[in-house]
Order: C-alpha cells, then structure tokens, then sequence
C-alpha cells in the first residue's frame, strides 16, 4: 500500500523528538503574520560596517572563497582570530593547529559536543540556555545537567555550591556562556574564577561560548575562561562575527583551543558542514582587525538601545531585569498579573504589535522558566521607542 510505512516508529530520532521547530521560527512568522514588531530574535535591522561587507563584495569579485575554502579556515581569518585573542586579551593562539572556523557558533557548539561527548556523559550547563545547547547534547547522547541562574537582587546570579553538586563521576564538561543569552547576565571575575578551579579539581573540559564578547556594558570588558589559569588546556572557546559586526546571515564562528581539542571538534565538524562562507571569511577576517574604536562605539550604541528598551518596559508595568551584556533584556510579567510567558507571547503581537520570546522555552524545568519573557534590542532605536510606546499603550 502506497504511503504505509514499514514500522510504527516514528520518523524523526528520539533524541531529538522534544525539541520539534525552535520557538524563534514561531514567533518570527507570527511577527509577520501580524505585522509586529519583532523583538524575538535576536538579529539586527541594519547591516554592520559598509567596509566590512564591501569586503565580502571585492572577495566574491576577485573570485576568493567561491571554491571550498580549506577545511580549517582560510589563513587570513585563522590569523585576525589570533590576533584578536592576542590583542584583546594576551592570550597566544597558533593560527595553524589552534583556531578552527565554523558555519557560525550554532556549529562549533554542536561539533565541539559531538567531538567531546560520549553516550552517557554528563554535561553540566546553566539554564536557562540557549536552545541548541540542549539539543546539541541529545545529539552526542550525552545527559544534560542543569545548573539554574536565579534571580536576586535585579539580575539573575550563579549558586557556586549548586554547580559543584552538579558535577558527579559521570560530568565530562561544563558547558559556559558568559556574557549569558538569555538573561544578560555576566559572570565575575570571582565567578569564573570559582568554575576554573572545580574545572582542574575535577579535570573537566570546558566549552564556553562567549559570542557577545563585545557587549559587555561594564568598563571592566569580557574576561575570558580560557585565561584562567589551567584552562588554557582543558577550554574550547567560542566566538562569532555574527554578533559583533551584525551580518549575523553570515554564519562564520570559530573556535580556539588546544592542538588535540581542535583536532577532535575539527572531525565532527568536517562532516557537518566541511566548509562554509568562503568570501565571508575574507571579510571577517578585515572586520576583525577594525580599530579599538569600532568595538568601543558598537558598545556604546548597544548600551544606549538597552537603556531605551529597558525604561520602556519599566514604564509598562515590567519587572525589568538589566543586562549587564548581550542585546537581551529579561523582564518578569507577573507585576502585569500574568504568569503564563508563552501564553502571554502569543497573544502580544495582537495586543500590542510586539513580539517576544518565553524564556521557558530555555529551561528544563519550564515551570522555573514560566513567568519570564525576553526582548531583543539589537534593533534602530526609533524601532525600540516604538515598542516601548506600543507596550506602554497596552
């Protein structure tokens, strides 16, 4: 009989049948369905430096990267990361056999933990997290450990004892974001500190995706994991141009570590992608050697946005949690006699013409997750007055 299967399983890998369609594609097409403002997201409305995509432009017209690239990454990008490092934060990476590019860092997340992770592995990770952590790890049949950053005293907060009770016999890796999507949350100096050391008292590896590196709205700037001493060995870090130079469709990451865990993430990756954005990762490279000043006012032009968003939504009736990074605001909707975050962002659009994201769909424990909504403000600052006014109105 045509149509009939030959089993009753069904089609799509157990591992991954909780996960179905990201809530991102959700919201996006109800953002376009009614016409609202998407604060979902996190993309910008406006491409990042003329320079840097006219450089794509001149490498697609002088024919570099329109083959495969090499499987690492061209020389050129593996040189500006090192350099970046370098500059940024004294930390020496050869560009040869310790930088390794990626189609953004939605893969080098997933190669790493594919590389990394066995059947059975635990991989402890602070929730709420990002939604392809959890997926990445189901995929690597690993056991996902979920340490809670609670809210206290106007941010959400790491319980170091409830991260070291997490780790067990079975952990293999933490897996850290700092600053942290989607809470905004940055880890300090003691902080990370604290994980270093439980990371070579219990020889761990760790994973860190540090993608919004640059959003750090304090002076005291991104400190690094892998700059911890006894990490540099046992920590593969992450990084991404989407975020920093807004041409997040792109899709170029990377990942620096030592020669043995970029050799190990480089054999997953090789067979999920083998190479991606080939003129891209000639721009990229350009952007990344932009002067102090570039990242300086990207910064400040972020932390202006998030001051706009942010009194907006006190305004209309949030409680309204402050990042001290990234380009996400978390906010409590029970001081607007709600609690019920996805009920709340599917009726948003028609309410009030925005569109928001439930952060429950970043918790394990949704229930610890329930009363939280995230905005987006990577967006023109008209844009966010606007939804400031729409929600005010509501």
């Amino acid at each position: 009989m045509t149509g009939m299967t030959s089993s009753a399983r069904p089609h799509l890998n157990r591992r991954l049948a909780e996960f179905g369609t990201t809530i991102f594609a959700e919201m996006s097409a109800l953002a376009v369905a009614t016409g609202s403002i998407n604060l979902g997201q996190g993309f910008p409305d406006t491409d990042g430096p003329a320079e840097v995509r006219e450089a794509a432009v001149r490498a697609l017209r002088e024919g570099r990267g329109n083959q495969y690239p090499p499987g690492p990454g061209i020389p050129e990008l593996r040189t500006a990361i090192a350099a970046h490092q370098q500059r940024r934060y004294g930390l020496s990476y050869d560009p040869d056999t310790e930088v390794l590019v990626t189609a953004g860092a939605t893969e080098a997340i997933a190669a790493a933990l594919l590389a990394l992770v066995e059947p059975g592995d635990e991989v402890v990770a602070l929730e709420p997290y990002y939604d392809s952590y959890a997926a990445s790890i189901a995929m690597a049949g690993g056991t996902r450990v979920p340490v809670t950053l609670r809210p206290h005293d106007g941010s959400f907060r790491l319980d170091l004892d409830e991260l070291r009770a997490a780790v067990t016999d079975r952990t293999r890796l933490l897996l850290i974001n700092t600053p942290h999507n989607p809470t905004g949350t940055v880890l300090t100096r003691a902080e990370l500190a604290a994980i270093a050391e439980l990371a070579v008292e219990r020889d761990l590896l760790v994973v860190t995706d540090e993608v919004y590196e640059h959003l750090v709205f304090d002076d005291a700037g991104h400190l690094p994991l892998a700059s911890f001493p006894g990490m540099r060995e046992r920590t593969v870090t992450i990084g991404s141009a989407g975020k920093t130079f807004s041409f997040t469709g792109w899709k170029v990451g990377w990942v620096t570590a030592t020669p043995e865990l970029v050799g190990a993430v480089r054999s997953a990756k090789q067979f999920l992608t083998y190479v991606s954005s080939g003129p891209f990762q000639y721009a990229v490279a350009e952007a990344l050697a932009l002067p102090d000043s570039y990242f300086e006012e990207f910064r400040r032009s972020m932390l202006a946005r998030r001051d706009i968003l942010a009194q907006g939504l006190t305004e209309a009736g949030f409680e309204v949690f402050v990042p001290a990074g990234t380009y996400f605001i978390t906010t409590d909707i029970r001081p607007l006699g709600e609690k019920d975050g996805f009920a709340f962002c599917r009726t948003l659009p028609q309410r009030a013409g925005v569109v928001a994201i439930p952060n429950a769909v970043f918790y394990d424990d949704r229930e610890a997750g329930a009363p939280f909504v995230r905005f987006a403000f990577c967006k023109r600052e008209e844009v966010l007055r606007e939804a400031a006014e729409r929600l005010r109105a509501m």
